[in-house]
């Protein structure tokens, strides 16, 4: 794998065709990982273990504000990114800006499409395209009470 593991979604594209030609098992994730904590990497270690190469695709600040409100993300996309980058689980890093990372999966192709068990297969963002070529769902179970808005509430608490 090389160094620098964030790449443009061009760079991220061409280092998956590469490795599917080898026939390694391309797994994608994607999030806001606004603060790195102990589920995201049971989390993340758990997607490496499903194939041979691990895609996290960031959602950039903007896409994080829409989601999750004006107040967030705390760390930049920036930061997140090169967080997510210094994980050994982690092989590629990339942002999207769109609020869902549709667009990004289809240029993929990834084998193995992974979420938390908190989401529904049938509302997986790119379930139905990822199954259509014989790819593969999978939902982890989540650390029980490991969030980065937990995290935030926790702390928020302790300055009132």
């Amino acid at each position: 794998m090389p160094k620098n593991k964030i790449l443009s979604i061009n760079k991220l594209v061409k280092a998956a065709s590469s490795l599917k030609r080898k026939n390694r098992r391309v797994v994608f994730t994607n999030g806001c990982f606004d603060i790195l904590h102990a589920g995201h990497i049971s989390y993340l270690e758990k997607a490496k273990n499903a194939g041979d190469a691990l895609i996290v695709a960031v959602n950039s600040d903007s896409s994080v504000k829409s989601i999750k409100g004006k107040k967030r993300p705390i760390n930049s996309l920036k930061d997140r990114m090169e967080i997510l980058s210094s994980l050994e689980s982690v092989d590629y890093v990339c942002a999207f800006s769109q609020t869902t990372p549709l667009s990004l999966i289809k240029q993929i192709k990834p084998d193995v499409l992974v979420k938390g068990k908190d989401w529904k297969t049938k509302d997986i963002v790119g379930a139905d395209f990822v199954k259509s070529y014989g790819g593969k769902i999978l939902t982890i179970t989540l650390k029980k009470g490991r969030s980065t808005t937990s995290l935030i509430r926790k702390i928020v608490s302790l300055y009132k």
